[in-house]
């Protein structure tokens, strides 16, 4: 039998410094609960706003796969591997740290903020060469896009993990199948970015999370017109 959990929108941790306005599906920084660790490989899930011009400064990190996703505005990211991008909606950003690497993120103009997503899953391989990756995706009504694999692909984005994410956009009524990559191991994690949609019979609005496992494939309905994450992650080591 399935096993599921669901954190709503008003759940969430917050962080609000004024010029970073955070939410936190699971513990991060100055929020912590002990029942919102992780899930599986999935340790952190932000839904960020930074106000324009402001930004984090050069900061390390190692042993994590930091994906980026923009929502709205452009974000501008520098590191000591002598990276500089500016990303925005429809593009998918990854940090491979592996064994350590310096870098930071700024709201690239001036004059609105930026919003974004920024996800964490723990690598399989620890102290792996730091890197760099970046890819664009385009998203039309009523599918499910992949914008991020284990696979090396020369126009999508990879991660050191057996963790894939999908990206879907739906107009109301719209149904989807979605099929476990890897069943035996992984769990499906849905966050509603826009809109509301049934997971399995599951209602969930605008920035809901819902996580399944012990399952080989689930159905979505989008009740409104929507957009969503699926991020698909091994539940152990």
């Amino acid at each position: 039998m399935s096993k599921s959990i669901l954190h709503t929108a008003e759940s969430r941790g917050t962080t609000n410094q004024g010029w970073l306005h955070s939410r936190h599906t699971f513990s991060f920084g100055d929020y912590y609960n002990a029942e919102r660790i992780h899930f599986g490989e999935l340790r952190v899930f932000n839904d960020d706003m930074l106000a324009p011009g402001k930004g984090f400064g050069m900061h390390p990190h190692s042993n994590m796969e930091i994906i980026t996703i923009p929502l709205e505005g452009q974000l501008e990211y520098k590191d000591d591997m002598n990276n500089c991008a500016v990303i925005g909606k429809g593009e998918i950003q990854v940090m491979s740290a592996g064994t350590g690497i310096f870098h930071s993120e700024g709201n690239h103009n001036k004059d609105q903020s930026v919003k974004f997503l920024q996800i964490w899953i723990v690598p399989k391989i620890q102290k792996a060469k730091p890197r760099h990756d970046q890819a664009c995706y385009e998203l039309k009504n009523n599918e499910i896009v992949e914008i991020l694999s284990p696979d090396l692909h020369d126009d999508k984005a990879w991660i050191y993990q057996d963790s894939w994410i999908h990206i879907g956009k739906a107009n109301a009524n719209q149904r989807f199948e979605y099929q476990l990559k890897n069943p035996d191991l992984n769990g499906a994690y849905i966050f509603v970015i826009q809109g509301e949609i049934e997971v399995d019979e599951q209602y969930l609005k605008q920035r809901d999370g819902y996580g399944l496992w012990e399952i080989s494939n689930f159905s979505i309905i989008a009740k409104t017109d929507a957009e969503f994450l699926i991020i698909e992650v091994p539940m152990k080591a």
